[in-house]
């Protein structure tokens, strides 16, 4: 672990002062750029012959001095078939973040239509229990009398049909009553004629 500090001959310890950051801006001197390219396209260029080497990657670099007349590169494993496989990568992740808004917007108008659903749900059902009446017309009025009634109809007959179907379960369970009492009365009389006879051979004998 490097110590930040250094000894002074006269002051004793001192602490290393951090270097300035370095502000990198356009040089406005014509001479010194064109020098400064031709020194630092060099560094850049090797640099990008050792990514691909090291790393086994497609690598384009390209520097193109400001008049245009002189353009330097590097490309393994061509500039025309690594600018294909790039045009065909943003082509595709363009298609594919217009797929995904498309599937938001859907989802987006789904939810609205599915909360106005809702919220004109709750708005007749509030009708049909006779709250918020005053902000309808006649015309709509008239709409909710009409499926008032038509429930209550409903609702009627319903009613009659369970009444009906209660009435006609009572019926059947007397007649089975009945029916169990006469089968029990006759075996009762069976078994009263068979005694006697019985008791008229004993008799006999």
């Amino acid at each position: 672990m490097e110590n930040n500090l250094e000894i002074g001959s006269t002051s004793g310890v001192k602490q290393k002062s951090r270097p300035k950051k370095r502000v990198i801006q356009k040089l406005e001197n014509e001479k010194r750029r064109e020098i400064t390219l031709g020194k630092r396209k060099n560094s850049l260029l090797r640099k990008a012959q050792e990514l691909s080497v090291l790393c086994d990657a497609e690598v384009a670099a390209i520097v193109i001095s400001e008049s245009g007349s002189t353009t330097y590169g590097y490309a393994n494993p061509s500039v025309e078939s690594i600018a294909d496989r790039y045009k065909k990568a943003c082509a595709e992740s363009s298609s594919t973040i217009c797929s995904s808004q498309a599937n938001t917007e859907f989802y987006q108008r789904e939810a609205t239509k599915l909360r106005r659903q809702i919220e004109l749900l709750e708005q007749s059902n509030r009708h049909l229990k006779g709250e918020a009446l005053s902000s309808l017309s006649i015309k709509e009025l008239k709409q909710l009398e009409g499926r008032v009634e038509k429930s209550i109809s409903q609702i009627q007959s319903k009613k009659y049909e369970l009444w009906l179907a209660e009435t006609q379960y009572m019926q059947k369970k007397q007649t089975d009553m009945q029916n169990d009492r006469i089968y029990l009365q006759a075996k009762v009389d069976e078994m009263e004629r068979a005694g006697q006879h019985m008791n008229l051979m004993s008799g006999n004998e």
